[in-house]
């Protein structure tokens, strides 16, 4: 990612309040880049619940961020009954042990423009935008009123220390709890609505943006409370398309806490967290002009023209996407430096957590996950060629926060959701743009990893199979390709009393052996991996190459 920084003089500062305004500042004061605010605030998963700053170190890219950072403006108040407060301006830093995504959020910012930044944060877990939210009515912990208090409170103290400061913008995590009252899960939309209009109105600023979290799908809420969930999205997706002051920031795909049970948490947890906060900088960045994507496009695909090129595609949720496979552990492995280099001998195509990052047409084949992850197209890659195929292109199309449902024809409920159109065109996109390059193009089978998330939950287990056979047959007949190959990789489910009476592995394999085109890849030798469901470093690599093996043995 290339940041570039531009001056403050391009950009439409939201609000300046400062006691400079109303007298002549000193030389030294009026040459100060002012101070640019944000304002944190919502429920469970904007305090940090179930995450860990003792944990911070297990994921590379955020390395260090348990550490305070002196250069950033800190005020909160976080909790229910009991309060934590900063009481004042301190340096940003985790509160209570736990992380929010104001660490990386900060970060990305102050690596990205040279501005200093303050951070106000507000948030307790379980509240209501219907109850505690509400700013003409609050009622349970009153947190409309608690936050304004803050919020001018701290400004305050900035005037009588006389900085500088602009209000740049409110991030939103809020939700989950509003989908429990029926009244509040119809209102949502109105009610945020509402809610953004008298925050401009009460802090006097009336160009205030708002960014507003997705909720997270990837837990049992999101499989058991699939309606009720896309209704509070539908809410807020209304408010943000129709206000060119909110923008939605996509979540769904971050990592959730593994615990214990069945094994998904309704919370970020520690590697979300850090997530959520890089998703809310870069929608942040984007806006004003300080986010720039780099340009990876081949500008020459590395075949012939007239080849035959040979296209794989990848297809599925968290492993496939390779949520915890992070560069800075590839360089570590056997083979791994090589895996770190750009290859312009194949060419790479994808779309990542729904569309959340997309290539800029066919790359080379490398790196280039969200955040600083990968998945197992690179040791995939590799091992074709090793394999003596030649002119291979790779598409992959991935959604980290997604059940098997969400690929069916049919989908649900929660239209939003729904990737098998998306998907589909995907690959017929993708052989599009290679025959108008002058390309033969045969496709060489889908690579699809079962989603890890529906082994939790009793009826996605139990419904799995099926849903994969109704992928198969509608992607073949779509993409009129009657034998078209299916290789489905599947990794031990979830191991629990609750749902260990669903024999999926057998079920995938007897829909395999039934079909001659679809081949099963049960894997059972995964490396040891710190968290069930989601496969670390060492096992992506790993898989990559056992899909590899699988398509070979095939020929």
């Amino acid at each position: 990612m290339i940041l570039r920084f531009l001056a403050a003089a391009v950009l439409a500062p939201v609000l300046v309040v400062s006691a400079l305004a109303a007298s002549d500042p000193a030389p030294s004061d009026a040459a100060r880049e002012p101070v640019r605010v944000f304002i944190f605030a919502g429920q469970s998963n904007m305090v940090g619940s179930d995450s860990k700053v003792r944990d911070i170190e297990r994921f590379p890219p955020f390395a260090g961020l348990g550490e305070p950072q002196q250069k950033v403006r800190f005020q909160y108040c976080i909790g229910r009954e009991q309060k934590m407060r900063s009481d004042g301006w301190v340096d940003l830093q985790p509160v209570n042990g736990v992380v929010g995504p104001e660490l990386s959020f900060a970060r990305e910012v102050t690596g990205a423009i040279d501005a200093p930044i303050a951070i106000i944060k507000c948030a307790a877990g379980g509240t209501h935008l219907g109850g505690d939210w509400n700013p003409d009515e609050p009622s349970g912990f009153e947190m409309y009123p608690l936050t304004m208090e803050l919020i001018r409170a701290a400004l305050d103290e900035l005037d009588r220390k006389k900085v500088p400061y602009r209000l740049e913008g409110v991030m939103w995590h809020q939700g989950e709890n509003d989908m429990f009252n029926e009244d509040y899960q119809k209102n949502y939309g109105e009610n945020l609505a509402n809610f953004v209009a008298r925050w401009r109105k009460d802090l006097d600023a009336p160009d205030l943006r708002f960014y507003v979290g997705e909720l997270c799908t990837k837990t049992i809420w999101g499989m058991d409370l699939r309606p009720r969930m896309h209704a509070i999205s539908v809410g807020q997706r209304a408010v943000t398309e129709a206000d060119p002051l909110s923008e939605y920031v996509p979540t769904s795909h971050v990592g959730v806490e593994i615990g214990g049970g069945v094994g998904l948490h309704y919370h970020y947890g520690t590697l979300g967290q850090l997530e959520h906060g890089v998703n809310y900088a870069r929608a942040y960045l984007r806006n004003i002009g300080a986010l720039e994507d780099e340009d990876r496009g081949l500008k020459k695909l590395p075949y012939r023209r007239g080849r035959k090129v040979k296209l794989f595609v990848l297809a599925g949720h968290r492993n496939m996407e390779g949520e915890r496979a992070f560069v800075q552990e590839l360089g570590n492995l056997k083979g791994g430096k090589a895996l770190l280099r750009d290859r312009d001998d194949i060419a790479y195509r994808y779309s990542v957590g729904g569309d959340f990052k997309v290539s800029s047409g066919w790359e080379p084949l490398g790196p280039c996950g969200p955040y600083d992850t990968f998945g197992p197209e690179l040791s995939f890659g590799a091992a074709l060629l090793k394999g003596k195929v030649k002119d291979v292109a790779i598409a992959k199309f991935t959604h980290s926060g997604s059940q098997i449902i969400d690929w069916t024809p049919g989908g649900s409920v929660a239209v939003s959701r729904n990737l098998y159109p998306r998907f589909i065109e995907f690959v017929e996109a993708s052989i599009k743009e290679l025959r108008s390059k002058g390309y033969r193009v045969e496709l060489e089978g889908i690579f699809y990893h079962v989603g890890e998330n529906d082994m939790s939950f009793g009826p996605f287990r139990r419904g799995a199979a099926a849903r994969i056979g109704e992928l198969v047959e509608a992607s073949r007949k779509d993409l009129k390709e009657k034998s078209l190959l299916w290789f489905i990789s599947q990794q031990p489910p979830t191991d629990h009393q609750d749902v260990n009476g669903i024999d999926v592995m057998s079920e995938v394999a007897a829909l395999a052996a039934a079909d001659k085109y679809t081949v099963h890849i049960p894997i059972s030798d995964l490396p040891p991996q710190a968290k069930p469901l989601v496969i670390s470093t060492e096992g992506i690599v790993a898989l990559g190459g056992w899909l590899a093996e699988a398509y070979l043995a095939s020929q």
